[in-house]
Protein backbone atom coordinates (compact mmCIF):
# COMPACT_ATOMS: atom_id res chain seq x y z
CA UNK A 1 0.00 0.00 0.00
CA UNK A 2 1.40 3.37 -1.03
CA UNK A 3 1.97 6.03 1.62
CA UNK A 4 0.14 9.31 1.34
CA UNK A 5 2.17 12.46 0.66
CA UNK A 6 1.50 13.57 4.23
CA UNK A 7 2.66 10.22 5.65
CA UNK A 8 5.79 10.33 3.48
CA UNK A 9 6.62 13.87 4.66
CA UNK A 10 6.13 12.77 8.25
CA UNK A 11 8.40 9.75 7.79
CA UNK A 12 11.08 11.87 6.14
CA UNK A 13 10.96 14.36 9.02
CA UNK A 14 11.06 11.60 11.63
CA UNK A 15 14.02 9.94 9.91
CA UNK A 16 15.84 13.26 9.56
CA UNK A 17 15.35 14.18 13.20
CA UNK A 18 16.56 10.79 14.37
CA UNK A 19 19.61 10.85 12.06
CA UNK A 20 20.46 14.50 12.74
CA UNK A 21 20.33 13.90 16.49
CA UNK A 22 22.69 10.90 16.16
CA UNK A 23 25.06 11.99 13.38
CA UNK A 24 24.58 15.75 13.37
CA UNK A 25 23.23 17.93 10.62
CA UNK A 26 26.46 17.93 8.61
CA UNK A 27 27.04 14.22 9.19
CA UNK A 28 23.71 13.22 7.65
CA UNK A 29 23.17 13.22 3.90
CA UNK A 30 19.93 13.49 2.00
CA UNK A 31 20.55 9.92 0.81
CA UNK A 32 20.86 8.78 4.44
CA UNK A 33 17.49 10.36 5.22
CA UNK A 34 15.83 8.92 2.11
CA UNK A 35 17.14 5.43 2.83
CA UNK A 36 16.01 5.57 6.45
CA UNK A 37 12.58 6.89 5.41
CA UNK A 38 12.20 4.13 2.82
CA UNK A 39 12.00 6.40 -0.20
CA UNK A 40 14.23 7.53 -3.03
CA UNK A 41 16.29 10.69 -2.87
CA UNK A 42 14.15 12.04 -5.74
CA UNK A 43 11.02 11.46 -3.66
CA UNK A 44 12.61 13.21 -0.69
CA UNK A 45 13.52 16.18 -2.91
CA UNK A 46 9.93 16.29 -4.16
CA UNK A 47 8.81 16.95 -0.57
CA UNK A 48 11.75 19.06 0.60
CA UNK A 49 13.99 21.26 -1.55
CA UNK A 50 17.07 20.78 0.63
CA UNK A 51 18.46 19.51 3.89
CA UNK A 52 18.14 23.06 5.25
CA UNK A 53 14.42 23.01 4.43
CA UNK A 54 14.04 19.81 6.43
CA UNK A 55 15.95 21.36 9.33
CA UNK A 56 13.72 24.44 9.28
CA UNK A 57 10.58 22.32 9.32
CA UNK A 58 11.92 20.21 12.19
CA UNK A 59 12.86 23.17 14.37
CA UNK A 60 9.96 25.49 13.57
CA UNK A 61 7.53 23.96 16.12
CA UNK A 62 10.07 24.43 18.94
CA UNK A 63 10.84 27.96 17.79
CA UNK A 64 7.12 28.81 17.60
CA UNK A 65 6.49 27.34 21.05
CA UNK A 66 9.32 29.43 22.51
CA UNK A 67 7.99 32.57 20.79
CA UNK A 68 4.53 31.81 22.23
CA UNK A 69 6.03 31.41 25.71
CA UNK A 70 7.83 34.75 25.43
CA UNK A 71 4.62 36.44 24.26
CA UNK A 72 2.70 34.88 27.15
CA UNK A 73 5.12 36.15 29.81
CA UNK A 74 5.83 39.53 28.23
CA UNK A 75 3.52 41.57 30.45
CA UNK A 76 4.30 39.86 33.75
CA UNK A 77 6.05 41.54 36.66
CA UNK A 78 9.53 40.34 37.67
CA UNK A 79 8.61 37.62 40.20
CA UNK A 80 5.87 36.07 38.12
CA UNK A 81 7.88 36.64 34.93
CA UNK A 82 10.86 34.62 36.15
CA UNK A 83 8.76 31.81 37.58
CA UNK A 84 6.52 31.42 34.52
CA UNK A 85 9.49 31.65 32.17
CA UNK A 86 11.40 28.94 34.04
CA UNK A 87 8.39 26.60 34.10
CA UNK A 88 7.63 27.23 30.44
CA UNK A 89 11.26 26.85 29.37
CA UNK A 90 11.71 23.57 31.26
CA UNK A 91 8.48 22.21 29.80
CA UNK A 92 9.54 23.17 26.27
CA UNK A 93 13.02 21.74 26.76
CA UNK A 94 11.58 18.40 27.85
CA UNK A 95 8.95 18.40 25.10
CA UNK A 96 11.50 19.11 22.36
CA UNK A 97 14.39 16.97 23.65
CA UNK A 98 15.42 15.55 20.27
CA UNK A 99 15.34 18.96 18.64
CA UNK A 100 17.51 20.31 21.45
CA UNK A 101 19.97 17.46 20.92
CA UNK A 102 20.11 18.50 17.29
CA UNK A 103 20.75 22.13 18.24
CA UNK A 104 23.34 21.01 20.78
CA UNK A 105 25.25 18.95 18.20
CA UNK A 106 25.99 22.00 16.06
CA UNK A 107 25.02 25.07 18.07
CA UNK A 108 27.17 27.46 16.01
CA UNK A 109 25.53 26.56 12.72
CA UNK A 110 22.04 26.30 14.15
CA UNK A 111 22.21 29.65 15.92
CA UNK A 112 23.08 31.34 12.62
CA UNK A 113 20.14 29.77 10.78
CA UNK A 114 18.39 32.91 9.47
CA UNK A 115 14.88 31.50 9.18
CA UNK A 116 14.73 30.29 12.78
CA UNK A 117 15.83 33.50 14.58
CA UNK A 118 17.46 31.38 17.28
CA UNK A 119 19.66 34.19 18.61
CA UNK A 120 16.79 36.66 18.88
CA UNK A 121 14.64 34.16 20.77
CA UNK A 122 17.56 33.20 23.03
CA UNK A 123 18.05 36.89 23.88
CA UNK A 124 14.35 37.20 24.75
CA UNK A 125 14.49 34.09 26.90
CA UNK A 126 17.63 35.32 28.66
CA UNK A 127 16.00 38.68 29.37
CA UNK A 128 12.87 37.04 30.80
CA UNK A 129 14.92 34.63 32.95
CA UNK A 130 16.83 37.64 34.31
CA UNK A 131 13.53 39.36 35.12
CA UNK A 132 14.49 42.19 32.72
CA UNK A 133 17.37 43.06 35.01
CA UNK A 134 20.56 44.41 33.48
CA UNK A 135 22.56 43.67 36.62
CA UNK A 136 25.46 41.26 36.16
CA UNK A 137 24.37 38.75 38.86
CA UNK A 138 20.92 38.40 37.29
CA UNK A 139 22.32 38.08 33.77
CA UNK A 140 24.97 35.52 34.78
CA UNK A 141 22.38 33.43 36.63
CA UNK A 142 20.05 33.63 33.60
CA UNK A 143 22.86 32.42 31.31
CA UNK A 144 23.55 29.56 33.68
CA UNK A 145 19.89 28.50 33.71
CA UNK A 146 19.62 28.88 29.94
CA UNK A 147 22.58 26.56 29.43
CA UNK A 148 21.85 24.10 32.22
CA UNK A 149 18.26 23.45 31.18
CA UNK A 150 19.38 23.13 27.57
CA UNK A 151 22.12 20.62 28.40
CA UNK A 152 20.09 18.65 30.94
CA UNK A 153 17.20 18.18 28.55
CA UNK A 154 19.57 17.15 25.74
CA UNK A 155 21.12 14.31 27.71
CA UNK A 156 20.24 10.82 26.62
CA UNK A 157 20.83 9.43 30.12
CA UNK A 158 17.76 8.42 32.08
CA UNK A 159 18.56 10.69 35.02
CA UNK A 160 15.14 10.39 36.62
CA UNK A 161 11.53 9.87 35.61
CA UNK A 162 10.25 12.86 33.63
CA UNK A 163 8.06 14.23 36.43
CA UNK A 164 11.00 14.15 38.89
CA UNK A 165 13.38 15.59 36.31
CA UNK A 166 10.93 18.41 35.54
CA UNK A 167 10.41 19.28 39.21
CA UNK A 168 14.15 19.27 39.96
CA UNK A 169 15.01 21.31 36.88
CA UNK A 170 12.43 23.95 37.84
CA UNK A 171 13.52 23.99 41.49
CA UNK A 172 17.21 24.23 40.60
CA UNK A 173 16.64 26.93 37.99
CA UNK A 174 14.59 29.05 40.37
CA UNK A 175 17.22 28.62 43.08
CA UNK A 176 19.98 29.62 40.65
CA UNK A 177 17.98 32.71 39.74
CA UNK A 178 17.58 33.41 43.48
CA UNK A 179 13.85 33.01 43.00
CA UNK A 180 12.93 29.89 44.92
CA UNK A 181 10.14 30.12 47.51
CA UNK A 182 12.83 29.75 50.21
CA UNK A 183 14.87 32.63 48.74
CA UNK A 184 11.74 34.79 48.61
CA UNK A 185 10.96 33.97 52.26
CA UNK A 186 14.51 34.86 53.31
CA UNK A 187 14.38 38.24 51.57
Amino acid sequence: MARTASAMRGQILESALRLFSVHGFRGTSLQDIASDAGCSKASLLYHFASKETILTELLTPARDALATLLDRVAGLERGRLVEETVIGYVDLALRFRREIRLLFEDIAEMSCHQTLNVLELADGLLDALAGHSRRAPSRVAAWMVLGAVFITSATEDEVAPDEVLRAEMIRSALRTLDHSPQCAADA
